[in-house]
């Protein structure tokens, strides 16, 4: 199966299960938004060696926020609820109180699962700290040096679905690396869905598993081009180099549809195929065929 140029590869992506909650971010102005998102998403690229996947769902306009100020809804990822219950707490007090002018609120209101923010973060305050109720809402007012951080009590928790992943081929650098920024841009208004990695791509596509004991993870070498002749590689006979976008989503719907989304996107000249990493099945129960995904998304 071909788009234009580019040949779709008779494969699927294997996702994963995961849990996942939705923060509110607010600030004066779209300066200390971007410092804030930058700082609350950092190190967030995947659970192999981070404490959760974090990034961009949207950004919202002062008509979307709870107190009328420019905001971005951030997703964050991670194995389990409990996960998220450790992870969540630490990066937005260290990287959200301390932004000058912001605001965090839960952006799963309805979700009966919750876990713990506000109530951690109110301590910072030593005793001064104070609570409100909103609409049945509790929110912490912490002071800091340019007034007060508030800060919801607690975030809703759901499940979601993460690793799905399309692996862009191509010729040269210039033409791969082009064609992942096509790809990871039709995805940026795309409500339920993150690409966690640098600039939303990974150039270390990884596997299950190492002949190192004290790795979970490490390279996979069927798509690496320096490593032809000693593996069994499963690049493209004209391609030199592979970048792999990587999405998490907030179910197995969004997820479907923004890797549609990024194969059409990706394609183009000296954009010889796309693939999908997969461990067989052995890895999760989601599984994304990139040539069905194609079809529902024409039908």
């Amino acid at each position: 199966m071909n788009l234009g140029e580019t040949f779709i590869e008779d494969t699927f992506a294997e996702a994963f299960g995961m849990s996942y909650t939705r923060l509110v971010v607010t600030a004066h102005d779209g300066h200390w938004l971007e410092a804030a998102i930058r700082e609350a998403t950092g190190y967030g690229s995947s659970v192999i060696g981070c404490d959760a996947e974090a990034g961009v769902e949207r950004r919202l306009s002062v008509r979307e926020t709870p107190d009328g100020r420019p905001g971005a809804a951030i997703l964050m990822f991670g194995f389990s609820q409990e996960a998220l219950a450790q992870a969540v707490p630490k990066r937005a007090g260290q990287c959200l109180m301390t932004c000058p002018s912001t605001a965090v609120f839960d952006g799963l209101t309805v979700s009966e699962k919750r876990i713990a923010l506000g109530k951690h973060l109110r301590f910072f305050g030593d005793g001064y700290q104070k609570s409100k109720l909103i609409d049945g809402r509790r929110f912490w007012r912490v002071p800091v040096m340019d007034g007060e951080f508030l800060v919801q009590e607690d975030l809703g928790v759901a499940k979601g679905v993460g690793g799905g992943n399309v692996i862009i081929q191509s010729v040269t650098k210039e033409a791969g690396l082009a064609a992942a920024r096509r790809a990871v841009e039709a995805l940026a208004e795309m409500d339920g869905v993150i690409t966690p990695f640098p600039g939303g791509v990974a150039r270390s596509g990884s596997k299950v598993g190492s002949r190192y004991q004290a790795l979970t993870a490490s390279t996979s070498e069927p798509f690496c081009p320096t490593l032809r002749g000693r593996v069994e590689s499963r690049l493209h006979p004209d391609a030199n180099c592979g970048y792999e976008v990587v999405i998490d989503g907030t179910s197995e719907e969004a997820v479907g549809a923004a890797m549609a989304a990024a194969l059409r996107a990706a394609v183009g000249e000296q954009v010889v195929a796309i693939s999908a990493g997969n461990y067989g099945g052995r890895l999760g129960k989601f599984h994304f065929p990139l040539r069905r995904l194609l079809c529902n998304a024409d039908s």
